[in-house]
């Protein structure tokens, strides 16, 4: 991106919570902390001042398959940002000051996200969708977890999985290719073939899960499974995901939230993952008005099951789909994201253009496809977070 003066670069190591050991769980979000606590040659400090000096970024992110260390900063300074970024992942000290410390942090995190029902709700959902299957485990680990991780199982942990067949690095902005290569040669040396990930079906633990909580708002989350992340109905996915609850023109937000009034928040969003996926539908409401909420959600999923779409109406989610793409990837950080993302999944790496035509080739059939393969009432799973209990979803599953 020559027009820019910036470069986003990113390390991007193909472990995420979905790959850790029950006993470890919560050790990949717990090494994202601690890699930047310091190494042989830097302190924390350093490194925060390092970045601090030239006007830069630096920060990490853990996710279900992933875990991302990235910086931005000027064009100038990307020799910089990415030789520290590569010492932080080979030679973190992960010292046992810095684990208690960083342990403390986290616990912290987990109260808080326990006291935030709005978040709360989606790890409750993805804990019922997904079951036993690694998918639905907690990024932050669990209480027990966090307080039981050692020094000798993060540095295993670390040892096994940062690793340069498991790391891909992706860069966007005022660079040259040739020499980002040859910059972290040096740092890193030669790889093998990308780490294969074991994989598993999941099967819901249930279709209605109820967390009763004296909260003044009700929380709710309605889906189920859905497609992994190379399915070619994906963008079709993608497109009724947007009519349904992924814009404010969209049927849901519409519905729920600008004619009747009834929820303060209504959207939808879907996740891909290796094997498999999910969508889910969240509503925030009052208690009262749940039972309601989650009538009117169900009719929009029955109406988009038995009558489809317009053309009208996909040609709409198309132009919202490409807009969104196009917009995003003027930026180094969004397009160094969709770089990396799509590389440490193994899926495809399209161009604008590409994306855009995958888009435009969706027609009302595809949809209506998706519609079939994800909608069926009886796939369809409810949870719950507010005061109230099972009963008071009683009939659950319904069909319309």
């Amino acid at each position: 991106m020559p027009e820019v003066r910036s470069v986003a670069i990113g390390y991007w190591v193909g472990v995420g919570s979905r790959d850790e050991p029950a006993a470890l769980q919560g050790s990949s979000h717990f090494l994202e902390h601690l890699l930047f606590k310091g190494t042989p040659t830097r302190t924390a400090r350093d490194i925060a001042e390092t970045f601090d000096a030239v006007g830069g970024e630096a920060n990490a992110f853990s996710e279900k398959e992933y875990t991302c260390y990235y910086g931005r900063v000027l064009d100038k300074d990307l020799p910089m940002a990415a030789e520290v970024l590569s010492d932080m992942i080979r030679n973190s000290l992960i010292a046992p000051g810095d684990i208690e410390a960083e342990r403390n942090v986290i616990l912290e995190e987990l109260a808080m996200h326990e006291d935030t029902p709005e978040d709360l709700i989606h790890d409750f959902f993805a804990e019922t969708v997904f079951g036993d299957h690694p998918l639905g485990r907690e990024v932050m680990g669990t209480i027990e977890t966090v307080q039981s991780i050692d020094q000798a199982a993060l540095r295993s942990f670390h040892r096994q999985n940062y690793r340069s067949h498991n790391i891909v690095v992706a860069a966007a902005g005022n660079v040259d290719h040739e020499d980002v290569v040859r910059g972290i040669a040096d740092g890193f040396g030669p790889a093998d073939d990308i780490q294969v990930r074991q994989t598993a079906e999941p099967a819901p633990a249930a279709h209605l899960k109820v967390l009763s909580r004296p909260t003044e708002g009700a929380h709710i989350v309605i889906g189920g499974l859905g497609y992994p992340s190379r399915h070619p109905l994906r963008f079709a996915w993608g497109a009724l995901d947007t009519l349904l609850g992924g814009s404010m023109s969209s049927r849901l937000f519409q519905e729920i939230r600008e004619m009747r009034g009834l929820a303060y928040s209504v959207f939808s969003y879907r996740n891909l993952f290796t094997e498999t996926g999910a969508y889910g539908i969240y509503a925030g409401t009052a208690p009262e008005t749940a039972r309601e909420v989650v009538e009117l959600v169900v009719g929009e999923l029955d109406l988009m099951l038995d009558s489809g779409i317009s053309h009208a109406e996909l040609e709409r989610a198309k132009g919202h789909m490409r807009g969104a793409v196009v917009l995003a990837l003027e930026d180094p950080a969004s397009r160094m994201t969709r770089l990396g993302k799509s590389e440490i999944a193994g899926g495809e790496l399209l161009s604008i253009d590409e994306i855009i035509a995958r888009v435009d080739a969706v027609t009302v059939d595809d949809v209506a496809t998706v519609a079939k393969d994800l909608l069926q009432p009886e796939s369809r799973i409810l949870t719950a977070i507010g005061p109230f209990d099972a009963e008071d979803f009683a009939g659950w599953p319904a069909a319309g």
